[in-house]
């Protein structure tokens, strides 16, 4: 395929209802730019960066995530489903503080909550787990600071 080869320097420019279809556009420079509603496929974004972006309402599916950082994101209501997490790392997860947009002062925010997932070999450190419930778990070898749960529930 021959590709006409044109640098464009669009600004205050309205290209809504546009269609891109083979294009080549690496090393884009985009700011302050809607895309809302934009549907994106069979792309390359290896090595993109976003920043200071609004992605509510986005749905991600049949992505290679592999290597991806996320910091300073709000998830809140979040749904991830089949999804490959291993060697994965959460660091500073929290509930919104005060001055946060989703803060609630009662402290009444919807349970993280996490269906049919293999977590085993999982390691959780310096973790809040109060009021955790533990459900129809496979708990065989589920350790709490070195000690058996299986160990502590038959010592009742």
């Amino acid at each position: 395929m021959s590709l006409k080869v044109e640098p464009l320097d669009l600004q205050r420019a309205d290209i809504s209802g546009s269609k891109w279809q083979e294009v080549r556009a690496e090393e884009l420079d985009i700011d302050n730019v809607s895309l809302a509603k934009t549907k994106i496929n069979n792309v390359n974004m290896s090595d993109m960066s976003l920043n200071d972006v609004n992605m509510g309402g986005i749905n991600i599916s049949n992505a290679n995530m592999l290597g991806i950082g996320i910091q300073h994101a709000n998830f809140s209501h979040a749904v991830i489903d089949h999804v490959q997490l291993f060697g994965t790392e959460f660091h500073n997860v929290v509930l919104p503080q005060e001055g946060d947009g989703n803060y609630n002062p009662e402290g009444q925010y919807k349970p993280v909550s996490f269906h049919n997932c293999n977590l085993s070999n999982g390691q959780f450190n310096n973790c809040d787990l109060s009021n955790v419930e533990i459900n129809a778990c496979d708990i065989s070898g589920l350790k709490i600071n070195g000690i058996l749960i299986t160990d502590l529930l038959h010592n009742k």
